[in-house]
């Protein structure tokens, strides 16, 4: 905690004084142009993996990076109403699902069911992504626990990116070219970001 509490007086007398102007602007409202979907996973910095300030993401995190597909519900449901709120109130221009190596959640799929026995809720929301697992167990062999967890990561990405299309107010988007939307699939070893090109079916490395 002691940590945590220096932070805060370091920002205020460091980062916060040199973007000063930029926090006054965003006092009254916030116009992010992206919506980033990421894993909840503590190594995953999204404004650090992309450049950007304050202001300009409106990030969603959970385990694994999962978006539940579209439906009309009277439950609580965290992902869904964010996403709702990013695309229908603030008008993103964007939307990223961005994975990543060494995911905890996507390893978890791959485990004996049991591995999971104490974490219930986990359990459950990781059901979301059981096609993708299914897939993977099917198409590599066990032999190849490497080539699995890459397959899990990028498959469950692509399946993320199905997902949204399910929301009708993102499909419409869609056609009127109001919203593009992108799956990435960043690997935390060595700063590389793979983008998925629809066209190819595959994650190509992000350049520039």
């Amino acid at each position: 905690m002691e940590k945590l509490l220096e932070g805060i007086v370091n920002f205020r007398r460091g980062d916060f004084e040199s973007h000063r102007e930029l926090f006054k602007g965003l006092k009254a409202s916030q116009k992010p142009h992206t919506l980033f979907i990421s894993c909840s996973d503590s190594r995953i910095d999204p404004n650090m993996i992309t450049g950007t300030l304050p202001g300009e993401l409106f990030i969603i995190r959970n385990i694994a990076n999962i978006v539940p597909p579209y439906r009309m519900t009277t439950e609580y449901v965290a992902t869904t109403s964010a996403i709702e709120y990013a695309v229908l109130a603030l008008g993103v221009e964007n939307i990223i699902i961005c994975g990543h190596s060494n995911c905890g959640g996507c390893a978890a799929c791959l485990h004996p069911e049991g591995k999971l026995e104490e974490l219930p809720h986990t359990r459950k929301w990781l059901e979301l992504i059981h096609p993708v697992r299914d897939r993977v167990l099917k198409e590599i062999p066990e032999s190849e626990p490497e080539a699995r967890a890459w397959m899990m990561e990028q498959g469950n990405v692509v399946e993320q990116l199905k997902h949204l299309i399910t929301f009708p107010y993102i499909a419409e988007k869609m056609r009127e070219g109001k919203l593009k939307i992108s799956g990435w699939h960043y690997i935390i070893e060595t700063g590389e970001v793979f983008i998925y090109d629809r066209d190819k079916g595959e994650f190509l490395l992000g350049n520039g």
